[in-house]
């Protein structure tokens, strides 16, 4: 375990071409350490959702490197390990758990954050809490729920165009994005065995916002990759 924050605390520092060039060996270590972590918590959720047991955790693993074509920020790679289990892989949908490793700014992710420029997506979602608003409002004030996660999300000023304005869950449907976020210290990566517990405890917490999520984008398809 103590492979990956050594590996990306020094990429924080030295985010160079030549740096990751002359560490290669190492990050082939990190990177090995935090795929098989992944496996781990895999096994333990694949206990209540067996499908993903079938899952191969390298697929979920997002490269460290930067798309710095529109970013003043030139440092070419992210210094985080970052994984989506999810059984649609790296694609948002079915929503899946999130796990982000970097050094200060780890966390336990979970719900739907909807990339540019798929503006239908949140607004299949919205038609969903147009008709069935309640529920995912009981959800997300549940105490055991309310305890652990915060709804997160951009916000119209107001509630959009064709729907009531006087909305009982009107605060839910401004929302562009609906996920969570629960950070974590680095040294809550020091113990293996306890980290992948606390993984599994906190991730097990986001299914019934994932299973309500999941019903929401019943019957919507992510637009085809060109070329």
């Amino acid at each position: 375990m103590s492979e990956i924050m050594t590996f990306l605390s020094g990429l924080k520092v030295n985010n160079t071409l030549d740096w990751m060039h002359d560490h290669r060996a190492e990050y082939r270590a990190a990177r090995g350490s935090f795929v098989a972590l992944v496996q781990d918590i895999i096994g333990e959720l694949a206990r209540e959702e067996p499908e993903l047991g079938l899952l191969n955790p390298g697929d979920l693993i997002s490269r460290l490197n930067r798309d710095t074509r529109f970013s003043k920020d030139k440092s070419p790679y992210n210094p985080a390990f970052r994984a989506h289990i999810s059984t649609g892989g790296k694609a948002p949908i079915p929503v899946g758990y999130y796990l982000n490793v970097t050094p200060g700014g780890s966390f336990f992710g979970g719900g739907l954050f909807v990339p540019p420029g798929l503006t239908a997506m949140t607004g299949h979602v919205r038609e969903y809490i147009a008709g069935h608003g309640g529920e995912l409002e009981e959800i997300v004030t549940d105490p055991a729920f309310a305890a652990e996660f915060s709804l997160l999300g951009e916000k119209l000023r107001k509630i959009p165009c064709g729907y009531p304005q006087d909305f009982p869950q009107g605060e839910l449907l401004k929302m562009k994005s609906w996920y969570l976020e629960r950070p974590f210290p680095d040294e809550a990566l020091e113990n293996r065995e306890r980290f992948v517990t606390l993984a599994a405890e906190k991730f097990r917490a986001m299914r019934p916002l994932h299973a309500y999520l999941n019903r929401a984008l019943q019957g919507f398809r992510l637009p085809e990759r060109g070329g």
